[in-house]
């Protein structure tokens, strides 16, 4: 190939230059860079201009994403590169080097490239309601990994111009120190391919675990690190193999059903539990959720009572008033339009422990979402403990301030009357 220079300058300079070499190299280079960026700068522009006319007037969606990572635009800068590679021969010195150097630039551009074409397909492929069960992000790394350690081999073999090959059985050598190098890397792609396999987690699944103070919701699973973004707004990283290592609590299976449980106890003062008088039993009839069960129960008590030994007062079967208080939780359960009445709802007694009688309020409310729940379940315990007071229930918790204080007040005056009465004796 004829020298560059020689064909965009004068013959007077040529005899100049041939004398002076290391001011031909230069002129060579900057004549070169010129012509470099004077055709990246028109090629980019024709390709833009080329690539969004065909862009815009597609249906489809995919060419867009495309062209917003900048893949087709990308292809422009390979074009210094094949400038100097091309005009390598016009250098008298070093025109090996450049050559070597302006392929390894690029197989760079190259690299970037599909960089920008894996975020581009990553981006596409979770448009699909299949990415939230199957996600690709951790595969989609280590193909980029791949790419990175491919590009990076070929680029050493060509700058030192030997066979990749050669090089590779070098890397045989160097396993153990790989392997130590790529240690999260590969504990990672297992643990993705596990997670993919037993889909354990997806984005969106309310994650729990506490040993990683993670309590909140997957906004992202990469190849290295699942985020988990706390109810508290704080974000947890953790480490994508840990999920394959520790055990984790997952309440898609709650969402997924439509129900979430409510599990709460009431406390109860066991002195309070009493059997009811026949007064009671007759104003407790008059309430609506539970007159049909005092009727029905007070007829098979009666026909008990009938075959028992009345002159022992314990032989005679009466309604409690905690029995009645619990049938009437349940049938205001069931009455309740907010819950779910397909899957279990229990209210049974627990055992009794020195805070008094646990009375277990176990229910699905029909709202998953953390807020409505809460209101349905405050609602409902709300009602229940202002209405146990109509049954004749005490509820029980431990002795505070005020209670001593009138438990003091009550001592003080029954001090003062016996005093007084002694002093009436005296």
């Amino acid at each position: 190939m004829k020298p560059l220079f020689e064909i965009v300058t004068p013959d007077i300079f040529s005899d100049f230059f041939a004398v002076h070499t290391l001011l031909h190299a230069f002129f060579n280079f900057i004549v070169v860079t010129l012509i470099a960026v004077l055709l990246t700068f028109t090629a980019r522009k024709i390709v833009d201009v080329i690539i969004k006319f065909a862009v815009t007037r597609t249906k489809t969606k995919w060419d867009d994403v495309f062209f917003n990572h900048g893949v087709f635009s990308k292809f422009v800068n390979m074009v210094p590169a094949l400038v100097f590679y091309w005009s390598a021969s016009s250098f008298d010195h070093g025109s090996h080097w450049l050559k070597r150097l302006s392929f390894c630039i690029i197989i760079l551009v190259l690299m970037d490239i599909l960089r920008a074409a894996n975020k581009a397909m990553l981006e596409i492929y979770d448009t699909f309601e299949i990415s939230k069960d199957r996600p690709l992000k951790g595969l989609m790394q280590i193909i980029l990994i791949i790419i990175y350690c491919v590009g990076f081999i070929a680029m050493i073999s060509i700058l030192l111009d030997k066979s990749p090959a050669l090089l590779l059985s070098g890397f045989g050598a160097m396993t153990a120190v790989l392997m130590l190098i790529f240690r999260d890397t590969i504990l990672g792609f297992v643990a993705g391919l596990q997670i993919a396999a037993n889909n354990s987690i997806r984005k969106g699944d309310w994650i729990v675990m506490p040993q990683n103070n993670a309590d909140g919701e997957v906004i992202d699973i990469a190849l290295h690190t699942v985020k988990i973004q706390n109810w508290d707004k704080t974000i947890a990283n953790i480490p994508t193999h840990k999920f394959t290592e520790e055990s984790f609590i997952n309440w898609r299976g709650m969402v997924e059903s439509g129900g979430r449980r409510m599990s709460r106890e009431i406390l109860f003062d066991v002195s309070s539990v009493r059997r009811l008088t026949d007064e009671e039993i007759e104003k407790l009839g008059k309430i609506d959720l539970i007159a049909d069960y005092i009727k029905a129960k007070t007829a098979e008590i009666e026909k008990w009572n009938a075959k028992a030994d009345s002159s022992a007062p314990i032989n005679m079967r009466r309604l409690t008033n905690i029995g009645t208080f619990r049938e009437y939780t349940r049938q205001y359960l069931l009455h309740n339009d907010l819950l779910r009445h397909d899957l279990p709802l229990l209210v049974r007694q627990m055992q009794q422990t020195e805070h008094g009688l646990p009375l277990q309020i176990y229910a699905f409310t029909k709202s998953t979402d953390w807020a409505e729940h809460e209101a349905v379940q405050s609602d409902i315990f709300d009602h229940l403990i202002s209405t146990a007071v109509f049954f004749g229930l005490r509820l029980y918790q431990q002795p505070g301030w005020h209670d001593l204080q009138i438990v003091a007040e009550k001592l003080n005056g029954k001090l003062n009357a016996e005093n007084k009465e002694t002093d009436q004796n005296a």
